[in-house]
């Protein structure tokens, strides 16, 4: 449930920065004049307006070469290998996706993967992996495997079939590990000797050697199956059978027919794979099983090997997710004990996550929200040292420095809405150094060795800029400035440019809920027409201050007001205001959505029979809820890709907030979005990818069937051969269009406003 935040982030609310807030009621500055805005068709083409948009970016291990992937100019979604030499201060295309494709289909596991990444758009090159001699650069590219040189060299390495998944080079850079054919291979980089496979051959196509299973690459965001020692000697390797899973058929209707796939999919209340860890020598030998307890009631969390190679630490979670252990595995023999455990609040769940770093000393910084904030602690000889406190958030674990002894993080401590990346001593924690500019939303990560950063930071009127810092956070370099100016793509839009405005509107409880706003140019008396933006549901948040995206800018455009709110549920304000959606989904995120219609239409400026909503995914369902709860209070409502029956969805996500349907139906059947279709009174317009393998089409078949046999009226589209994203230049633009087309039609809409490019 991750994608549709990501995915409506990337096109409307993209990153974040600050914006003076307009006081509740009072009404956004006006001007006497129109200035062309953006139209769909632009938004959507290329050059991004959003400018270059650096994936990737990483140090060498000698810390001297910056590598990035960057996307053409010609084509936003491809993506090519670059190189900067710090000490020339030059760069240089490193690999040409387009030159040496090899024009290879991937494999069906491989698209798959990358659904579950959310790249599922992306071409060309979309990750690589650094030797650890800093000299070369391993590139997987349409089935193939190059090895790039610093000097533009680049050859293959031979042996590569075109079905291999995660190919990772080795800690001493010596060889290579990569799945192929459900199986664990291992191979020399020099290509000298082939690959051979070190994992068993099994009898069942349902076992696997590897890889990471449904759930953990979905729900758990684990992509990896397999994990080397520091020395290259041994890894430690997840098997899994799905013998167990059911077997869901999902059709993918595309435009010239449509295909079926048998697919073992968890279902809530149903069978999760059996996964198993097992410890191996790097040719297969010395294999011993890994002590994970009860295997059938639980979740392979995270797999770490210590600096020294003499443990392996296991994270392993309740399928409840309400306990998380941390395992200490002796290698040579699977034995495990318990280092310490993780407890969740009562109606509540641990957020798993990867904020955590063993040091050379023995110790760990570990991110938990045992005080009911997420910070960071230092857990050292059996004792807790709490080193960041107060209600903000420790929103990212971005670098540790152990010869200085400094621990570099992201978080909320200046601005919910603004993160900020910061710094503190081991040995003096209570003094927190900010290292980042107020005036912008920033992420960061860094070397290994906490020695340089990577910023990443966002404007409203500034697209998403990267630069290199010290360690104090002085710039060094740009990566991407990504000024809008000259040939910028967004330069000839930025004096039409609408800011964004911020401020809080109060729950039925009091909460203060966060709003983010962007008026067209106001005219004295006139009144705007809104479209709101919802999402909505758990581990995600819509509200920032920062770039917004182009797209919200052509919605302003066509001359509505933009709005979004976050309600309770959502994330980083800590632990009580995310747990308040707790097997109670549908509920106290509607009535605060509520909260935020009801304000809006208290403005002199809106039109209060023109307040619509959107929302995808979570967003799409909680749509339905929205329309099924408070009949006329939004002119219309669009729901792209909704989850209508939580039953559907698979374990690891719709257990964590819902619990188990065969112990709570109850529950369920509140939840869902089916029992109550027959109060939507109010324009509703369906949207759906035909080949959607995260929200299956199933859950908008049961909808349309179920509005149909009540005759409750509403329009629908359908996009064969699409799957959750629904993305691309023109299929973005036609589905736009058609949602704009539809609030025209029903009243709420702006039809004649300025669209123009």
């Amino acid at each position: 449930m991750r994608l549709a935040c990501l995915l409506i982030a990337t096109a409307l609310v993209s990153a974040p920065l600050a914006v003076h807030a307009a006081p509740a009621g009072d009404a956004p500055m006006t001007a006497s004049a129109k200035v062309p805005g953006l139209s769909l068709e632009r938004v959507f083409a290329s050059p991004s307006l959003n400018g270059p948009t650096p994936r990737g970016v990483k140090l060498s291990p000698d810390g001297r070469y910056l590598t990035l992937l960057r996307n053409r100019a010609d084509d936003r979604e491809r993506f090519d290998l670059w190189g900067f030499d710090r000490q020339k201060g030059t760069w240089s295309m490193l690999v040409d996706s387009l030159k040496l494709s090899s024009g290879r289909v991937l494999s069906e596991a491989e698209k798959m993967q990358r659904e579950r990444q959310r790249i599922g758009d992306l071409k060309g090159i979309v990750s690589y992996d650094w030797a650890s001699d800093s000299k070369t650069v391993m590139v997987p590219l349409d089935g193939e495997l190059l090895l790039a040189g610093l000097d533009g060299t680049v050859r293959k390495v031979a042996g590569m079939t075109g079905a291999e998944l995660n190919p990772r080079l080795g800690p001493q850079g010596d060889r290579i590990a990569f799945v192929r054919d459900s199986r664990l291979w291992v191979g020399p980089v020099d290509g000298k000797s082939p690959a051979r496979a070190i994992s068993p051959e099994e009898k069942a196509a349902t076992v696997h050697w590897g890889e990471a299973e449904f759930v953990a690459q979905e729900e758990l965001s684990r992509m990896s199956g397999f994990w080397w020692s520091p020395d290259e000697k041994r890894l430690a390797v997840e098997r899994f059978d799905e013998s167990g899973v059911g077997v869901v058929t999902r059709a993918a209707i595309g435009a010239d027919g449509t295909r079926t796939y048998d697919q073992r999919y968890p279902a809530a209340g149903g069978a999760n794979a059996d996964v198993s860890l097992w410890l191996m020598d790097a040719d297969g030998g010395h294999r011993v099983a890994v002590d994970l307890g009860d295997r059938q009631d639980m979740y392979l969390g995270r797999v770490d090997w210590a600096k020294d190679g003499k443990t392996v630490y296991v994270q392993r979670l309740d399928r409840a997710q309400t306990r998380l252990d941390m395992l200490a595995v002796d290698p040579a023999t699977g034995k495990a004990r318990v280092l310490f455990t993780e407890q969740a609040r009562a109606k509540s769940w641990v957020n798993l996550g990867s904020n955590y770093r063993f040091l050379d000393d023995g110790s760990l910084i570990w991110w938990s929200e045992r005080d009911g904030f997420g910070h960071l602690y230092r857990f050292r000889d059996g004792v807790w040292t709490q080193l960041t406190k107060g209600d903000w958030v420790v929103t990212d674990l971005v670098g540790v420095d152990e010869k200085a002894g400094r621990v570099y993080f992201a978080g909320t401590k200046d601005d919910v809405l603004a993160g900020q990346v910061y710094a503190l001593s081991l040995k003096a924690p209570g003094k927190i150094e900010r290292l980042t500019d107020l005036a912008f939303d920033n992420h960061a990560t860094m070397d290994a060795k906490g020695q340089a950063l990577i910023v990443t930071r966002s404007g409203d009127a500034q697209p998403p800029q990267s630069y290199l810092a010290d360690a104090t956070g002085k710039r060094l370099a740009w990566i991407e400035e990504n000024r809008v100016a000259g040939d910028h793509a967004y330069a000839p839009y930025l004096a039409a440019h609408r800011p964004a405005t911020f401020g809080t509107i109060p729950a039925a409880d009091g909460t203060p809920l966060h709003y983010m706003m962007i008026t067209p140019v106001m005219e004295p008396g006139k009144r705007y027409p809104v479209f709101t933006y919802h999402y909505g549901g758990p581990t995600a948040n819509v509200v920032h201050k920062g770039w917004q995206g182009p797209l919200a800018q052509a919605i302003v455009a066509r001359g509505y007001i933009y709005f979004a709110l976050d309600n309770r549920g959502s994330e980083n304000r800590g632990v009580d205001f995310g747990s308040a959606i707790w097997h109670a989904m549908g509920t106290v995120e509607v009535e605060d959505q509520l909260a935020g219609a009801r304000w809006l239409k208290q403005q002199a400026y809106v039109d209060p029979a023109r307040v619509s909503t959107f929302g995808w995914s979570y967003g799409g369902y909680m749509t339905l809820k929205m329309l099924e709860a408070h009949p006329g209070v939004w002119a219309a409502g669009i729901a792209v890709a909704p989850v209508t029956k939580w039953e559907l969805y698979d374990t690891a996500y719709t257990e964590r907030y819902l619990g188990n349907p065969k112990v709570d139906p109850q529950v369920y059947k509140a939840a869902g979005a089916l029992e109550n279709t027959g109060r939507i009174s109010d324009p509703l317009l369906l949207v759906h990818g035909m080949a959607d393998d995260n929200v299956v089409f199933e859950n908008s078949s049961a909808l349309i069937a179920k509005m149909q046999g009540e005759a409750v009226p509403f329009e629908m589209m359908l996009y064969p051969g699409y799957t959750h994203r629904i993305s691309g230049p023109k299929v973005s633009q036609h589905l736009y269009e058609t949602m704009f087309r539809f609030l025209d039609r029903n009243g709420a809409g702006t039809a004649g406003a300025n669209s123009g490019k």
